[in-house]
């Protein structure tokens, strides 16, 4: 039948606002932070009131939740950008102070902030008198929206809610950050339980860590507030700090063991469920880590050399000028390929190889079934076997070569896939930059080509900070509004990994 609707959109809807009415617990931390510190509580018990209304609303649309495929699209694109929309509501009634730096109310600004740390993007429009000025409250749920979106808001409701369990599949799969999320035990709200209780073991670990370093005298101004903070943010591959310079507001302690947790964050955390079951050698023994592992070392190994030996960092020589180089080339590196986007030196600084070596890093990305985003690992590593294959198969037109993956022949159909992801990712990627490009001079705002390369890249792939007037020690808010609701959605399609987005916005989608 033509015209006929084939999705349920009000059973997508109606679990939606079973997420929203979930996710006024975490909304309580805040307001309980607000509390103890006496600070303003009002702005976190509206947006509790707001969530839980719309929340309930949407419940009443349907009782059977029928989820198949398109379903599952539908109600992870809409809980995304519905828990964006909500999440924006504290920065908006926010106690603002006096600094004339700060941003709030600004509903452009406001949504910009909260898409941009669900998404654990990073890309802020606080400027550094901006940070330093807000609540203890307010900065907590900064750091709280990247934690809840690091594995996965989707994949946290599959875990508490029964009634996703039929359905559960299909939703991890539209919102995981790879081509696929392994199942690691019979049920899937189990897998789903297991992935979290790991992402939350490493972020306590991390808090305990940092906080030790203060405790010890390594870390003088890692307070317990930053450790958690530095905790929410880390393992989401998030990057929001609430200080002003990052990390590096921080000891060289601090950054050294910042690190681990960071390729950590990168890793597909299935492979941890295999560690922790007795076997040691899934990690090395994973063809996808290796070339995680690899690319980041030769990265790091390039951007230490041309740090040690440039004009970067002036003033260093010996075994001291070695340290610091490998530790910000590796800090960098590592920080960007997974897309956590923390700084540990304004790299706005470095030469231009470093910084294009950099830009190169942006479209990387951690593994699949980690927090990172940008194109992924696993994605290279098929493009670059399939590459191979056709390189074999020019001068041997009769062989039958499969391109494996850990010694597995992998379908013609997900490699395919592959491909097609890739080119749309990069295809986006350059229409973005034109526009940005053009709203920029529309405004009379000077933006240097590396600048609106770099805050693309940054957004769409979820990296959080770029070069020039986004550079780490600097922020988005210059931008137009139109410019920041682009990069709004540049970071939502960029999480969601483009199709569970763009798939909604096509008629076969709806009637075929």
């Amino acid at each position: 039948m033509t015209g006929y609707v084939r999705v349920d959109w009000r059973a997508s809807l109606a679990l939606t606002g079973r997420v929203l009415l979930y996710l006024a617990v975490p909304l309580s931390i805040p307001l309980v932070t607000a509390f103890i510190y006496g600070e303003g509580w009002i702005p976190f018990l509206v947006t509790i009131a707001v969530t839980a209304v719309a929340g309930f609303a949407l419940t009443q649309l349907d009782e059977e939740h029928d989820l198949g495929a398109r379903e599952g699209f539908l109600m992870v694109a809409a809980t995304w950008l519905a828990v964006a929309l909500v999440g924006a509501i504290p920065y908006l009634l926010a106690e603002h102070g006096t600094a004339s730096t700060l941003t709030w109310p600004h509903v452009p600004n406001a949504l910009f902030e909260s898409m941009s740390g669900f998404t654990t993007t990073g890309a802020t429009v606080m400027g550094q008198i901006g940070v330093e000025h807000h609540s203890h409250a307010l900065l907590l749920w900064r750091q709280l929206t990247q934690w809840l979106g690091g594995m996965g808001i989707v994949v946290l409701a599959v875990a508490i809610l029964p009634e996703l369990s039929v359905g559960g599949a299909q939703l991890m799969d539209a919102e995981a950050p790879g081509p696929g999320i392994e199942k690691l035990t019979p049920r899937i709200a189990e897998t789903a339980r297991v992935l979290w209780i790991a992402y939350f073991a490493f972020t306590v670990a991390e808090m305990i860590l940092l906080y030790g370093l203060h405790l010890v005298g390594f870390a003088p101004d890692m307070t317990l507030f930053n450790a958690i903070s530095h905790g929410l943010t880390t393992l989401p591959t998030g990057g929001f700090s609430p200080e002003a310079y990052s990390i590096e507001a921080f000891s060289a302690a601090v950054q050294w063991a910042i690190i681990p947790f960071m390729v950590v964050a990168g890793t597909n955390f299935a492979l941890f469920w295999g560690v922790l079951r007795g076997d040691p050698f899934t990690l090395p023994g994973d063809e996808e880590f290796r070339f995680y592992a690899g690319v980041m070392a030769t990265l790091t190994a390039v951007v230490t050399v041309v740090l040690f030996v440039g004009p970067s960092l002036p003033g260093s020589a010996g075994l001291t000028g070695i340290e610091k180089a490998l530790r910000h080339g590796l800090f960098q590196v590592v920080s960007i390929v997974t897309t956590t986007g923390y700084a540990s030196i304004d790299f706005n600084d470095w030469t231009s190889t470093a910084q294009y070596l950099l830009l190169f890093g942006m479209f990387l990305g951690g593994s699949a079934g980690s927090t990172g985003g940008a194109i992924k690992m696993v994605r290279w590593l098929v493009i670059a076997k399939s590459i191979k294959r056709e390189l074999f198969t020019t001068v041997h037109p009769e062989a039958v070569s499969p391109v494996r993956l850990g010694g597995r022949a992998l379908d013609e159909s997900a490699i395919r896939g592959i491909h097609a992801f890739t080119l749309l990712y990069l295809a986006l990627f350059f229409l973005a930059v034109v526009v940005l490009m053009l709203d920029a001079g529309r405004v009379g705002m000077d933006l240097a080509v590396l600048d609106g390369l770099s805050a693309v890249a940054a957004t769409i792939g979820n990296v959080g900070p770029g070069f020039g007037v986004v550079g780490p020690m600097e922020n988005y808010e210059l931008f137009p509004d139109t410019s920041k609701l682009l990069m709004v959605f540049l970071m939502w399609i960029g999480r969601l990994e483009i199709f569970p987005v763009l798939v909604l916005l096509t008629r076969a989608y709806w009637r075929s």
